[in-house]
């Protein structure tokens, strides 16, 4: 039989347990709020990345391409709230035509590559350059006697093609010293052959870039690298953007700019946790560490230092490449120097 003193008491315990969720319901409401505010601001950062295609003239696990794959492995694009895609090109030439077309916002190639494209027509600028060095190096045997270029007379090199920057850069080296490519045996080889046919002692020399070092070093081969002052200095690679792009969404390229570079300047300050790092952001090269550091090595001392601001163009450079090239016929005339290329999105130092 339900007395009072129950009815009283249970009463009390259903007052208090309504104060308690009423109670408990005040203090959950703000965390909540909270919570779902956060969550809104991680959804709304995730939806704010911004899709960027970027070409590159070659495959992207290439270790040439170390600096763009390090800004994406450690997040700098998507710190500037880009998410960029990687889609290889056929070379730097296609690429130009490509971003001048409007397929893609941006792209990579030589610094060089805007002299040769813009005598056709296609309106690209290099918006910043990787380093102050050529990209191109030309490698003798080490127990040889080729010491020079211009004792090159006579001898065969091996290049990549005949339509390369880098053979183009070969020419300027052999003027330099006072010869032609009629005074030696230039044979195009490929990306592969163009070491091979060196290590196997069918080529006295070969001109490529750091990358095809290494892999001649890796399969035996003892190095000699001729003297940087006797090689023209072409350019090193290049970050392109369409004057379309420049001209309506600058933001964009200075993102990409900025973030690239960091990835640059991570192999010039600590190639060694560079070299962790990429090993890490292309897992194809796991127990290859020594020789993503060798090529770290090269790029710093052949190709990416001496800038005095990362990035930046030098205009006296791109004159005297731009010369070149027009004396060899390469391009029929020459372009304004301002449509070749821009400083404005390479950061102040």
């Amino acid at each position: 039989m339900l007395t009072m003193s129950t009815f009283s008491a249970r009463h009390r315990l259903t007052s208090i347990a309504q104060t308690w969720r009423s109670t408990i319901k005040r203090s959950i409401a703000p965390l909540a709020t909270a919570g779902a505010l956060l969550m809104s601001c991680y959804g709304a950062q995730a939806q704010a990345l911004e899709e960027v295609t970027y070409l590159l003239p070659a495959p992207a696990n290439l270790t040439a391409f170390a600096p763009w794959m390090l800004a994406l492995h450690k997040g700098y694009y998507k710190e500037e709230g880009l998410d960029v895609k990687f889609v290889s090109g056929r070379g730097g030439v296609d690429v130009a035509k490509q971003v001048g077309a409007g397929n893609a916002p941006i792209g990579g190639a030589i610094g060089d590559t805007p002299i040769i494209v813009r005598a056709n027509g296609i309106p690209v600028k290099a918006v910043a350059v990787l380093g102050a060095g050529s990209l191109t190096l030309i490698a003798t045997k080490e127990d040889g006697d080729l010491k020079h270029v211009k004792e090159l007379k006579g001898k065969t090199a091996t290049v990549m093609a005949y339509t390369d920057t880098t053979y183009y850069a070969f020419l300027g080296s052999l003027e330099k010293a006072g010869l032609t490519k009629q005074d030696l045996d230039i044979q195009a080889a490929g990306p592969a052959g163009i070491w091979q046919l060196f290590n196997s002692g069918r080529s006295d020399a070969m001109a490529g870039v750091p990358d095809w070092i290494v892999s001649a070093e890796n399969a035996g081969a003892k190095i000699r690298i001729l003297p940087q002052e006797e090689t023209f200095q072409s350019m090193a690679q290049a970050i392109l953007a369409s004057e379309k792009v420049i001209k309506e969404n600058p933001e964009l390229v200075s993102k990409l700019v900025r973030a690239t570079l960091r990835g640059m300047q991570d192999i010039m300050h600590d190639p060694e946790s560079a070299t962790t790092e990429y090993v890490k952001a292309v897992p194809a090269y796991q127990g290859q560490e020594a020789s993503i550091r060798r090529t770290f090595d090269l790029y710093n001392q052949y190709v990416y230092a001496g800038q005095k601001v990362p990035g930046a163009i030098d205009r006296d450079r791109m004159e005297a490449v731009q010369n070149f090239y027009v004396e060899q016929a390469i391009v029929p005339r020459a372009q304004a120097l301002d449509d070749l290329y821009t400083n404005t999105f390479v950061p102040a130092p």
